[in-house]
């Protein structure tokens, strides 16, 4: 479904618009738990979460295949009014670069002011990443942080939030412990990876 869908059923544009890009390889709760600090630190109307096909930045096989990570978003994510999930990301050509993707949604929301959702080991490499003062151009960044403050960049625009969650994704693909991964996803979720038969290649 279109992202803005849920919105215009409501009769109303968002005004405040976060992107929220990864591989999702499964989403888990710590990506949930972020999305929704965002929202009630700086008053979001909507976190648009953005499964890739690849990352440029994580070259290497996808453990579930788009249309599992798709689902699992999802399903992750249903309950929550200001929650959406857009395939663009995976329709895109590859590489599918963050800036591609802002150029999209800003054309997309024309109105709106865009922040970025990361990490703060992705803010840290954001140097590294395709065109990326053209993205600072488009976007205001959400950097989570569960420590130390992330630095400054000029011509960047920064918001810095906290919170804590140990959920990762690869010890969840990798764990043998099915009580981490119960705590550690939505239960439809872990209903989901069980029924299709996800990450057995793993120690699980």
């Amino acid at each position: 479904m279109v992202s803005s869908e849920r919105d215009e059923k409501k009769g109303r544009v968002p005004e405040r618009v976060c992107l929220f890009g990864g591989t999702f390889d499964p989403i888990h709760l710590g990506h949930v738990h972020i999305a929704q600090a965002a929202v009630e630190q700086l008053h979001l109307d909507q976190v648009i979460f953005l499964p890739c096909r690849q990352s440029p930045h994580k070259p290497g096989h996808q453990h579930a295949s788009e249309t599992h990570r798709m689902a699992m978003c999802r399903l992750a994510t249903e309950a929550f009014d200001w929650a959406q999930v857009d395939a663009f990301d995976m329709k895109a050509p590859e590489p599918s670069y963050s800036w591609r993707t802002a150029e999209a949604m800003t054309a997309r929301f024309p109105n709106a002011r865009l922040f970025w959702l990361m990490g703060t080991d992705q803010w840290e490499v954001l140097p590294q990443w395709n065109r990326p003062e053209h993205l600072a151009e488009m976007v205001e960044f959400i950097v989570f942080t569960r420590g130390a403050e992330p630095r400054e960049r000029r011509g960047f625009k920064l918001h810095a939030i906290s919170g804590n969650h140990p959920a990762s994704a690869t010890a969840i693909r990798e764990s043998a412990d099915k009580q981490l991964i119960k705590e550690w996803l939505h239960p439809n979720v872990a209903r989901y990876i069980s029924q299709n038969h996800l990450y057995q290649g793993h120690s699980q």
